[in-house]
């Protein structure tokens, strides 16, 4: 896929100061941040190097990604890199992609209350996957899976869900076999979707208690009692969207589907279509009409908007290990898995453990990042580091203009 001629960071370049201006008592320290990396990003204003080739004299200039977790540029290489760190860790039985999503009416809380919510979203997730598994009733089994946080749906509107990717099976309470899940079945989404709804009202309910949540603008009145309880209610009486999709076709794919969902954000730039007359226009996916691509043309300042709405609080973790898949045993118990298993060596894919992000850039691009362009001859060498250039928001831009 070649680079895309529209990037995210263009709008925000164009939009983002006025964006800023009018928006500046609604915004969070962590989306300015996030606008500004991504506007800076592989600029002059984060410094860089130069390199020389020792053939023919040429010099090609690299700046410095931000390596924001939310910038459209800076996933490719973390996801290949996260890839690799993963593929000794995936068994050789069946994977299935379990999707665990919060109500329309609940998004608005979770969206004036991120950390909060979302906490109680992996926990209610983890728990009801750990509690259903080791049920006698049905596969009696603990089980590991890592679960990942989107908030977007292909509008860039909030849609707070969580995806799960589940190894089918699991080990006996004594953990001296594996049980295996019946074929092309994993758990009955019904008895997960129910669980997950109690659970997550419960918990929800417990932090209203404790007055945890806030409530403003449109939803300020669910500060009262009984309007958060008329609230309830109606979470209580539907149907929770919890679906299984068919299991994987082989620990490739699941590694593919892994990286991409820890590494997706709200939108790629290669979706962008065109910005013009304060418009700007992308592709999207309508689940609705056969998942046909359509093309949505927002106002700027909304699509900032949208955009915004899934950046994260700091430090917040979006991807999470549960069960035999927990951090801190999953090493040793994935070992113990394969041994049950019988297959410690046959199915596990080879490791390239030593290799660094440019030999990676390499064998994904097919491109040697060390060749002169334009000679192809001589070898790159690193000439000497570019300091960050001031830009009208640095400390450093502030002294210089200062008398």
């Amino acid at each position: 896929m070649g680079k895309p001629h529209l990037e995210v960071a263009d709008v925000f370049r164009a939009y983002g100061e006025d964006y800023r201006r009018q928006h500046a008592l609604s915004m969070s320290i962590g989306q300015r941040r996030g606008m500004r990396a991504i506007e800076l990003c592989r600029t002059a204003a984060l410094g860089g190097h130069v390199d020389r080739c020792d053939h023919c004299g040429h010099e090609v200039i690299s700046y410095n990604s931000c390596r924001n977790r939310h910038c459209p540029k800076c996933q490719n290489l973390d996801k290949a890199l996260w890839r690799e760190a993963r593929q000794n860790e995936v068994l050789p039985v069946p994977y299935y992609h379990v999707v665990f999503t919060l109500p329309a009416p609940l998004a608005p809380v979770a969206l004036q209350n991120k950390r909060l919510v979302y906490e109680l979203l992996f926990r209610a997730v983890s728990r009801t996957l750990l509690r259903i598994g080791a049920d006698p009733r049905h596969l009696g089994a603990q089980l590991g899976f890592v679960a990942v946080l989107h908030t977007w749906g292909q509008t860039l509107h909030h849609h707070p869900h969580i995806h799960c990717v589940v190894p089918g099976g699991g080990l006996t309470p004594d953990a001296k076999r594996w049980i295996a899940c019946k074929k092309g079945f994993f758990l009955p989404v019904r008895v997960l979707s129910r669980l997950f709804r109690r659970l997550f009202l419960a918990a929800l309910e417990q932090a209203f208690r404790h007055g945890q949540l806030e409530f403003h603008g449109a939803i300020q009145p669910l500060a009262q009692p009984e309007h958060f309880a008329k609230l309830l209610q109606t979470c209580q009486k539907t149907e929770w969207v919890v679906y299984a999709k068919p299991p994987f076709s082989g620990p490739e794919a699941v590694l593919d589907y892994l990286a991409r969902y820890t590494h997706r954000i709200a939108i790629s730039n290669h979706r962008l279509i065109r910005m013009e007359n304060d418009q700007v226009s992308f592709s999207y996916k309508d689940y609705k009409t056969g998942n046909y691509n359509q093309t949505l043309s927002l106002d700027a300042h909304e699509f900032i908007r949208r955009f915004l709405l899934h950046v994260l609080p700091a430090g917040f973790q979006r991807v999470r290990y549960y069960g035999f898949m927990a951090n801190c045993l999953r090493t040793q118990k994935l070992d113990f898995c394969r041994r049950l298993l019988h297959a410690e060596q046959e199915n596990q894919l080879p490791s390239n453990e030593s290799r660094d992000r440019l030999s990676l850039f390499q064998s994904l691009t097919g491109v040697d990042p060390f060749q002169c362009p334009r000679c192809r001859q001589g070898r790159l060498v690193r000439s000497h580091n570019l300091a960050p250039a001031p830009t009208p928001c640095s400390p450093r831009a502030h002294r210089a203009r200062s008398p």
